[in-house]
């Protein structure tokens, strides 16, 4: 195969690293890609936003696969103009994208199919959403109902913060039309796990379980980031937990986008929380997450091209998809001042030297290349991550390898996987 690859972030650089050991793929290809992908895969010119220019690309470069990395092109529809021009995309169309990119669409579809969920309500009214807050108190999460780079949903710990939210997205628009609808749902108490599952439309194929850590500290405090580290597996949730959550949540989601006509054909990326009466959705994902498949990839054995073309075509079941049973962590390293104000093109040292210690990769998430060398270019710059037979040496050697890296500001945190070790 020819394969094509959306993205140029630390996720979609696990990807092409996993897919360019893949016997099924003879050439790889990403856009716009980024400096670690380079060593994998050609990167081409363009924005994942520009889905004319992507198709004129899959179908100019005889693509078979596209593997589409981020949610905001699936949402908008490109995977249908893949598919309408012939080209098998892993990614799903824009109608099932919807369990990512309308909360309201998300929560109403788990309450008609009895997938199990916070109690909620959808509001496009301020007056009518505040009289529900005055009846059902705090805490309280409210949430808009469209894409805001994670930045949509306000835990709301009194009343008074609750009302500030609906006054922010329904009256001042604070997230433009991805707010004129919220969802306000119960607070729900326990831990949080991530489940991975591939799916073709029917087959529902479990991956590893995740956790990663959204706090910018130590400990999990400071500011909510996109991630500054995962690990995997994870010891807190035990195998008949991860079968609850698919039999429970995942399969019952999957069939009733079916049954609706929207099959779901990619990965199904959902956020659990783990409570007294077992797994409550939080949310789905229509795409993998990050930094979690950083330590998902170096878990999956085998052809993953295949098993990607496979989930494209309605072809699940007859493959194979073997998992490893070692561990991986990864750790976020993050320009000075992330998740707020910081500075780029600081020149990166050490990557080579890192990437000499056994098991160890380095992910590029916001790099880029000035004059040969590979400077910073986003708030998380770089995922190290590590493989090995257990946890705790995994830990300590993704470690290693972040303190031969050197750019000036560099920080991250030094307690991933705390929760199991």
């Amino acid at each position: 195969m020819q394969v094509l690859v959306i993205g140029g972030g630390g996720r979609e650089h696990a990807l092409c690293w996993r897919l360019a050991q893949s016997p099924s793929v003879t050439r790889l290809l990403a856009l716009p890609g980024n400096p670690g992908i380079a060593a994998v895969a050609t990167c081409l010119p363009g924005s994942v936003d520009d889905i004319d220019h992507i198709v004129a690309v899959a179908r100019r470069e005889s693509v078979d696969l596209v593997v589409v990395g981020p949610e905001a092109p699936l949402v908008a529809g490109l995977a249908d103009r893949l598919r309408a021009a012939g080209i098998a995309t892993f990614g799903p169309d824009a109608a099932p994208a919807q369990i990512e990119g309308s909360k309201v669409f998300s929560k109403e579809l788990f309450r008609a199919a009895g997938v199990p969920t916070a109690a909620f309500e959808c509001f496009d009214s301020s007056a009518e959403a505040k009289a529900y807050l005055r009846r059902m108190g705090a805490p309280i999460v409210v949430k808009a109902d469209g894409l805001c780079a994670g930045k949509g949903a306000i835990m709301c710990a009194t009343l008074a913060e609750a009302e500030l939210a609906v006054t922010q997205l329904l009256d001042e628009r604070a997230f433009g039309a991805a707010g004129e609808r919220i969802v306000i749902e119960a607070c729900l108490n326990g831990p949080e796990m991530s489940v991975f599952a591939l799916v073709d439309g029917e087959t529902v194929v479990p991956l590893p379980v995740a956790q990663d850590h959204k706090r910018a500290l130590d400990g999990d405090r400071g500011l909510n980031t996109g991630g500054m580290g995962a690990y995997s597996p994870v010891p807190l949730f035990s195998d008949a937990l991860i079968e609850q959550a698919i039999e429970t949540c995942v399969k019952p989601t999957a069939r009733a986008l079916a049954e609706r006509g929207m099959p779901y054909r990619g990965v199904l990326f959902g956020g659990f929380l783990i409570t007294d009466e077992g797994p409550q959705t939080l949310e789905y994902n229509c795409r993998f997450g990050d930094p979690e498949t950083q330590v998902l990839m170096p878990r999956i054995e085998g052809d993953f091209g295949e098993a990607c073309l496979a989930t494209a075509t309605g072809q699940l079941d007859q493959v194979e998809v073997r998992l490893s049973n070692k561990a991986a962590a990864c750790v976020v390293m993050a320009s000075g001042g992330y998740p707020e104000a910081y500075a780029t093109g600081l020149p990166i040292g050490g990557l080579a030297e890192a990437e000499a210690l056994d098991g160890v990769v380095v992910f590029h998430a916001g790099t880029r290349l000035v004059d040969g060398q590979v400077v910073t270019a986003g708030g998380r710059v770089l995922g190290v991550t590590a493989t090995g037979d257990d946890l705790r040496s995994t830990v300590a050697r993704a470690y290693e390898a972040v303190d031969r890296i050197t750019f000036e500001g560099a920080h991250c945190r030094r307690d991933i996987a705390w929760q199991a070790l």
